[in-house]
């Protein structure tokens, strides 16, 4: 399925969030919601403004192309890492998103504790 429906749900699971929360978020019923995102019916412009205020890319939704980042906007160190990442070649590249990816799943997900204090991500302990 390539289309607005998988589209919606990528953004859907990229935000972390539920059918449900999604839907709250957009105005629609879960059922609606997961109509939108099986194609069998297409959103409207409400649904899809309010989605966007909540970081939906909107654009990826309805062309497959990502809205493009303002150089501007980024700090020096994200300059360097998209400089570094550039020189990369293909699949050297596709091994950092794929690494980025499961660090980022990571991110998202409670921190560890042992005896009250948090474990970071490569298993050391910071005291909180």
């Amino acid at each position: 399925m390539n289309g607005i429906g998988s589209r919606i749900r990528e953004e859907r699971e990229r935000l972390g969030l539920t059918q449900r929360a999604f839907g709250d978020i957009g105005g629609v019923e879960p059922n609606a919601q997961g109509k939108y995102e099986s194609g069998e019916r297409t959103p409207k412009a409400d649904y899809l403004a309010a989605v966007a205020a909540r970081g939906v890319d909107a654009l990826y939704v309805l062309s497959g192309v990502h809205t493009p980042v303002e150089h501007s906007s980024l700090n020096a160190q994200e300059e360097q890492l998209l400089s570094s990442f550039r020189l990369l070649q293909e699949a050297d590249q596709a091994a950092v998103r794929q690494l980025l990816g499961s660090l980022a799943e990571r991110a998202q997900l409670p921190p560890a504790r042992a005896g009250g204090y948090e474990r970071g991500m490569y298993g050391r302990l910071s005291g909180k």
